[in-house]
């Protein structure tokens, strides 16, 4: 709970870093576009800060909360660059509100003592299956702007977003194929190199669980989606349907499973 979190540093640092997303995000308008970004690059920092409490100082924690936490940290500069490339690209509100969740739910829900016992290679392979993470967090993004901006050319209304809907889209499918490459390695780590990364007795304590299961929808999810693209020319709502399918997936895996265990459960395990 939050109480098992609140200590007054971090608590003035997560309350601190949400108050600056939100006026990132209020300000995302062309008026106090300046302000919106240096708030934005500031609350990131903070966030930043917050993870690092939480993961590196003392006992370390990780959970679904800040696997969430760490996901929407990793977006934002992938968003920072995506900006430059593409100015008009106009997503800093919805990933300031990304920001301002990601904090409260890490803050409320710090995760469980990870086991000092774990391969050094554990710190790669969590951070191979974060960046997968952040990566089809950001395609969700894309693939959002993506339907809003069909919609409103359909309605012959103006997008206001300044981005070809053909360089939208072919973003959106460019974070999906790297964000599947990631996933596919870190499955794949996991099933050859699972007792060397989670200690002995990984495998027969996790075979088909929860969180295989979910991992394992969610790439044959991505996988159909990118041989449905390739070879059927999917796009549109078809193709985003189809990955806010396998997004949902993915964020049961861990995060979803995670949550079953610490909040519902209230299990260590």
């Amino acid at each position: 709970m939050i109480l098992a979190n609140a200590y007054l540093p971090g608590a003035l640092l997560a309350l601190s870093a949400m108050l600056i997303y939100a006026i990132s995000a209020l300000g995302s308008n062309r008026s106090g576009k300046g302000l919106s970004r240096t708030a934005l690059v500031l609350a990131w920092c903070l966030h930043g800060v917050l993870l690092v409490l939480g993961l590196g100082v003392n006992e370390p924690r990780f959970g679904f909360g800040p696997a969430l936490s760490v996901t929407a940290w990793l977006v934002l500069p992938v968003y920072a660059v995506e900006n430059r490339l593409m100015p008009h690209a106009q997503a800093r509100w919805a990933l300031a509100f990304l920001g301002i969740a990601a904090v409260l739910v890490a803050w409320a829900f710090p995760g469980k003592p990870l086991s000092l016992g774990v391969s050094p290679w554990f710190a790669l392979h969590l951070a191979m299956g974060i960046s997968s993470y952040c990566l089809f967090a950001m395609a969700v993004v894309h693939a959002w702007l993506l339907n809003r901006t069909e919609q409103q050319i359909r309605r012959a209304l103006d997008p206001h977003s300044g981005i070809p809907l053909l360089t939208l889209e072919r973003l959106t499918f460019r974070l999906i194929g790297i964000g599947f490459v990631l996933l596919s390695v870190t499955l794949l780590a996991g099933w050859l190199f699972g007792e060397t990364l989670y200690g002995p007795g990984y495998a027969s304590k996790s075979s088909w669980d929860h969180k295989t299961v979910f991992s394992v929808l969610s790439w044959v999810t991505f996988a159909a989606l990118l041989f449905g693209r390739a070879y059927f020319g999917w796009r549109g709502r078809k193709a985003t349907r189809v990955l806010y399918l396998g997004a949902t997936f993915l964020l049961l895996a861990y995060a979803g499973s995670r949550f079953v265990i610490e909040v519902l459960l209230r299990r260590a395990v």
